[in-house]
């Protein structure tokens, strides 16, 4: 035990212990504090349950759907206490790991809730710790509504991962990435779903034409999308909630799922009371090398603008180990992460919206690859396309990339590879896909900008 590490961080989540991790492999010593289970939300309430509740649902959806294939399969009903004892199982693998990667790596984790104390230094329990560096890595906690309280009923994604009952009605607040996915795992299990969302679109942050994509294939599947709707209040009694929006309609529902987002956990913790300085909407403000307003104290994740993916927190984490062992890392741009929405169909995308990439570079030309001409999606049964964003009209690197459909995740590794070393369309169209995969498409979409579609009309 240390009170003065090399490197001290408050919070144990993605991009914490990845900060951990890289400093011990960097030969400083490390000194951990997190009040819950190292692996913060994305392990135990976030990324990882979600996606074993995502992959359970497919499972429905599959057996649901298979007299079409002429498989002679029923689905006699969802095991609701045996899907929830499944996602626990794959959480809990993967904290075993997590915990012997922390013990092989010598560092210290002090259990309990740290508050920073100014400069380097964090009071936790009665200890006081003060690093050579520090790392704030709090992570996020989930928005409510003013008015709207959470209980009973009314969940956020918290409770929802853990309800022990599978609802027939559900009424989703929120249209963004959260409450598309829960909307679409919910609509498999067989639920009546309908999303309210306040914005003009689902998925806002996303390319327009994967937001339309997006609400034409949940539509079709028997959702109903109210967006540009605004929530007004909810009742509940012990069976039922009573949702009314702003023009006065009601819809009755099992269950209300609060989605509206998530904000960073900087309040209560003696931040703004010792000199970091946060903007308007509670984020830690830091400059390219994420450095916070107080001399070798960085910040990481959640806490900092931008979107709040677990992988972005893990790379800044790498990026602050490195840069506070005076290595030179490459700072890392947020629209060069790569974005998945796990619904069915998925969203992924990485780069400029259409939009975005108008106003840096003026002209641009795009170019949508429907999904109906590739094989290995019409083997899956799914629709949707990829779109691809040229800087110039005529010339210029690809700086964007969307797609929509079953899959579609696995092929956004390629994609970040495309947008971040600034390929060119005729660099991936000379690229050789396997037949039939869905990475074909991206070679096609490549062609089709390059001037030489194959499977599209020019």
């Amino acid at each position: 035990m240390s009170d003065q590490p090399d490197v001290l961080i408050l919070g144990g989540g993605s991009g914490g212990y990845a900060c951990a991790f890289r400093a011990a492999q960097l030969g400083k010593t490390v000194t951990l504090i997190e009040e819950d289970k190292v692996g913060g939300t994305c392990l135990h309430r976030g990324c990882i349950p979600t996606k074993a509740l995502v992959h359970a649902a497919e499972v429905a959806d599959t057996v649901t759907h298979a007299s079409a294939l002429g498989i002679g399969a029923t689905l006699d009903g969802i095991d609701l206490g045996g899907v929830h004892a499944y996602k626990n199982a794959t959480v809990e693998r993967l904290y075993k790991g997590l915990q012997g990667l922390v013990r092989s790596h010598k560092i210290e984790v002090v259990h309990g809730t740290g508050r920073y104390g100014g400069g380097r230094t964090v009071h936790v329990g009665d200890r006081t710790i003060t690093g050579a560096s520090l790392v704030l890595a709090t992570g996020s906690q989930v928005r409510g509504l003013p008015g709207l309280e959470i209980g009973g009923r009314i969940l956020t994604s918290d409770e929802a991962l853990t309800f022990p009952e599978l609802p027939k009605r559900v009424v989703v607040l929120g249209g963004g990435v959260i409450g598309v996915e829960f909307a679409s795992i919910w609509a498999s299990l067989g639920a009546d779903v309908t999303i309210v969302e306040a914005l003009p679109r689902l998925v806002a942050a996303e390319d327009e034409w994967s937001s339309k994509q997006l609400t034409r294939a949940l539509r079709k599947r028997g959702i109903t999308i109210m967006t540009a709707t605004r929530f007004a209040k909810a009742v509940q009694d012990e069976s039922t909630v009573s949702v009314t929006v702003e023009s006065g309609d009601t819809i009755e529902a099992d269950l209300l799922l609060v989605a509206v987002g998530r904000g960073p956990r900087t309040p209560d913790i003696g931040l703004t009371e010792n000199g970091v300085v946060l903007d308007s909407r509670g984020f830690v403000t830091v400059d390219d090398s994420l450095r916070t307003s107080q001399p070798d104290v960085y910040a990481v994740g959640d806490i900092v603008a931008g979107p709040q993916l677990a992988h972005r927190g893990f790379q800044q984490g790498i990026f602050v180990a490195e840069t506070i062992a005076g290595l030179t890392p490459t700072p890392i741009e947020d629209s060069g992460i790569p974005r998945v929405t796990y619904s069915k169909p998925e969203v992924a995308s990485v780069g400029l919206t259409e939009d975005q990439a108008r106003e840096r570079h003026g002209d641009v030309a795009t170019v949508v690859y429907d999904l109906a001409g590739n094989g290995k999606s019409q083997i899956l049964g799914t629709s949707g396309g990829v779109k691809l964003v040229r800087a110039g009209a005529t010339e210029g690197p690809v700086v964007g990339i969307h797609m929509v459909g079953e899959r579609v995740g696995e092929l956004i590794g390629e994609a970040q590879l495309i947008v971040n070393w600034g390929a060119y369309p005729d660099d991936v169209a000379t690229l050789v896909h396997a037949h039939p995969t869905q990475a074909e498409a991206l070679g096609e979409a490549h062609l089709a900008l390059a001037g030489t579609p194959l499977h599209s009309h020019s």
